[in-house]
């Protein structure tokens, strides 16, 4: 009989200890609205071999607020176009749609630089792309 109370307390201590790492885990893990954050629809756009640099560039630029305004030159959103109407090319909802601005953003750093990557070697030495 000890030993079968034994063996219960311990696989009652380890469903507890379980059930904290699940707890802990949720608590860190990502929550399933996050998908809709400005970094992960970038993630879904941005190829993974340029997203770091992408991501370098908007968090210097607007720290990834989709409304973020520079009150010196007015550039607007995740990446500071300016004006920031030239976004109304990716989409009417330029103004606050975060999809909308990182594929204007995406877009000008292709054709600007020639990727996200060189955008940021340039951002690099110039503080600004």
């Amino acid at each position: 009989m000890p030993v079968i109370s034994t063996c219960m307390r311990k696989s009652a201590a380890l469903l507890a200890s379980a059930a904290g790492i699940v707890a802990i885990g949720a608590a860190i893990a990502p929550s399933a609205a996050s998908a809709d954050t400005p970094q992960a629809i970038a993630a879904s756009i941005v190829p993974a071999d340029q997203l770091a640099s992408f991501d370098q560039i908007v968090s210097h630029e607007s720290g990834w607020n989709v409304t973020a305004t520079n009150p010196s030159s007015g550039a607007y959103g995740l990446g500071q176009a300016l004006p920031g109407n030239k976004m109304a090319s990716a989409g009417a909802d330029w103004q606050t749609n975060a999809s909308t601005q990182i594929k204007w953003t995406y877009d000008y750093m292709n054709s600007r630089y020639g990727s996200p990557n060189q955008a940021w070697a340039y951002w690099q030495v110039h503080h600004n792309y």
